[in-house]
């Protein structure tokens, strides 16, 4: 089966520092990973093609980002950042080179759970829609009220919700969390990763179980055509190799027909961000 990875990244610390892996827990991902770190895992999980995804609100990053998609056979595209607040934000998403495929702002770290409701949030969110783009959503759980409000606001932009939301999947809380999703995924416009769940679980004690009744919440709520897998690379390492989390999401979907799970693996991710 074709397989793309939606959701991965890398990071150079000697070339920019990155303050979110200065607290303790984050020494086992503190170094430089590189396309070179990712291309035996992802050879042996089956991957052929990769979405990368920015780390930083950096535009700098993802002028990088782009090079290197440009120069490899494996990431098909890259979801980059721009300011959405900034006056001339479509004139940089015109200016960008060949292989942006979506935009992505750190939603998470925004004190005001209204963040995406701000009007020159939602005038960048146009210009991303203007410029043929698909919006990630980086958000917890609390900031789904505004994300839903936001993707019923501009039924003509896709956005993709990474990581589920980050549900609290350590504590094995289900609600408000599944009311959210079920709401947000009622609107036709949005898709969701199956993603990032290793990192919400226990790190060293998850098991597949503890992953299956979120899963299975995106699953039935948004459907197989419209949910797509991404390893979170590296930050899943925290929690699990890259070759368990490709296999653990691969029991997850275990219950679904050949077809459903082309498009969760593949078919979702392709059209979303129109891979050829």
């Amino acid at each position: 089966m074709d397989r793309i990875d939606a959701h991965h990244h890398v990071w150079d610390l000697a070339v920019r520092p990155h303050a979110w892996l200065d607290p303790e827990p984050m020494a086992p991902i503190r170094r430089t990973f590189t396309l070179d770190d990712l291309a035996p895992p992802a050879a042996a999980a089956g991957v052929t093609r990769t979405v990368l995804v920015q780390v930083l609100p950096d535009l700098a990053e993802t002028v990088e980002f782009l090079a290197l998609a440009a120069a490899s056979d494996l990431v098909a595209g890259v979801v980059g950042w721009v300011d959405l607040t900034a006056p001339d934000v479509a004139a940089v998403l015109a200016a960008m080179p060949d292989g942006l495929v979506g935009v992505r702002h750190g939603v998470q770290s925004e004190p005001d759970p209204e963040w995406l409701n701000r009007p020159d949030v939602r005038r960048g969110l146009a210009a991303v829609e203007a410029a043929g783009l698909a919006y990630d959503l980086l958000t917890l759980p609390h900031q789904l009220p505004a994300a839903i409000d936001t993707v019923r606001a501009l039924p003509g932009l896709t956005f993709v919700l990474d990581h589920l939301s980050k549900p609290p999947i350590a504590a094995g809380e289900l609600q408000p969390w599944r009311d959210r999703i079920e709401e947000l995924a009622a609107l036709p416009n949005v898709y969701c990763k199956l993603s990032g769940m290793v990192t919400e679980a226990d790190w060293t004690a998850w098991q597949v179980a503890d992953l299956r009744p979120y899963a299975e919440t995106v699953l039935e709520a948004f459907g197989p055509q419209r949910v797509m897998f991404g390893s979170d690379w590296p930050v899943c390492l925290l929690a699990a190799e890259y070759e368990r989390v490709v296999a653990t999401a691969d029991q997850l979907c275990a219950g679904l027909s050949e077809g459903e799970r082309a498009e969760v693996f593949a078919g979702t991710a392709r059209r979303v961000y129109r891979i050829s």
